[in-house]
């Protein structure tokens, strides 16, 4: 993923603001965090399937499928941080965790993944240019409202009580998406990625189906699919999601374009832990590649700065930022545009 900011002059915010982080050394490697936190998630993944082997063909098994939902959504958050190259400073060896970590692990296409969140980076919340607002069951705008349809439109008006519900087919929803993107490409990064891909999709139903009984094996399934996708939509629905939203064609600067379209979600260090980091999510789009052990530091240095320049820094609790994304989806699905105008 090119996560690396456009040039700027020397004289410019940004540039004074990357000084700053550079000379407090936040940008610098944090293999050795890295390291644990892959042991340590490796161990919990293992203990899960584990677990599930030792119970068997019983209901109880459905905790673990509780447990394995979190376990999945932390090794996509190690993914995620792959992506950015924040693990280590070998692209390869970035791109061989993503793939072990997305296609193998969790059976999400980690070369679909990064080239849509590689483009959300470039416009975040740009109407038009960033696939984080392209949800044909969602309306993030008064022109997505107003353009599907009427039935579309309908649902709309009440998209606010469904967003999360919705949230539980994400899990489905990603690996679908992966599995059409990998069936429209071709060339060895992915048939590799392929390759993995179904070895997950082969080892996670068969170890499911060879314990279970159907009925409880497909109930499992739900549980464990569901669950993760809610999860995983819950960590980064407080990123974006109410904040403000660019025209197409914005030409707003970098620095501006990344602070005023995010939002942080003030906790400590079990909301960090939680949220894979992106809960500083404006320290995050202004520097991708900051491994997430930093960011915590990089948020005084950040919000100082954007106070002395007049910039809007949001940040606010949890269950707040859910609610301003509530009700910007009850006000835009309340609000569609015309077609056409």
């Amino acid at each position: 993923m090119s996560t690396a900011p456009p040039q700027t002059g020397s004289g410019s915010p940004y540039a004074h603001l990357l000084h700053q982080i550079r000379g407090a050394g936040l940008l610098e490697r944090r293999t050795g965090y890295y390291i644990w936190k892959i042991a340590i998630t490796g161990l919990l993944f293992a203990a899960g399937w584990t677990a599930f082997a030792l119970i068997g063909d019983s209901w109880w098994v459905l905790i673990v499928a509780g447990f394995l939902a979190f376990v999945f959504t932390q090794l996509g958050f190690l993914g995620h941080d792959a992506g950015h190259k924040q693990i280590f400073a070998s692209r390869r060896a970035n791109y061989v965790l993503g793939l072990l970590h997305g296609n193998l692990a969790i059976g999400l296409s980690y070369g679909w993944w990064v080239d849509k969140h590689n483009r959300h980076h470039a416009h975040p919340n740009t109407d038009g240019a960033d696939p984080d607002l392209e949800i044909g069951a969602l309306a993030f705008t008064s022109r997505q409202a107003g353009n599907r349809g009427r039935i579309a439109a309908f649902a709309y008006r009440y998209q606010a009580f469904f967003f999360f519900p919705l949230l539980l087919l994400e899990g489905l929803s990603l690996h679908a998406n992966g599995v059409r993107a990998l069936l429209r490409r071709t060339g060895r990064p992915r048939a590799w990625e392929s390759v993995l891909l179904a070895s997950h999709v082969i080892g996670y139903l068969g170890a499911v189906f060879l314990v279970l009984s159907p009925v409880r094996a497909v109930v499992f399934i739900i549980v464990q699919q569901g669950l993760f996708g809610l999860y995983l939509g819950c960590s980064f629905a407080p990123n974006h999601k109410g904040m403000a939203i660019l025209a197409a064609g914005d030409r707003t600067d970098f620095l501006r374009r990344q602070v005023l379209t995010s939002r942080n979600v003030r906790g400590h260090w079990l909301t960090d832990f939680m949220l894979g980091g992106l809960n500083y999510q404006i320290e995050h789009h202004l520097f991708p590649s900051m491994p997430r052990s930093n960011l915590r530091h990089a948020q005084t240095i950040v919000e100082s700065f954007c106070r002395r320049h007049g910039l809007t820094y949001c940040q606010t609790s949890l269950f707040e930022s859910y609610a301003q994304a509530l009700r910007h989806l009850h006000a835009v699905g309340r609000t569609p545009c015309p077609v056409g105008a």
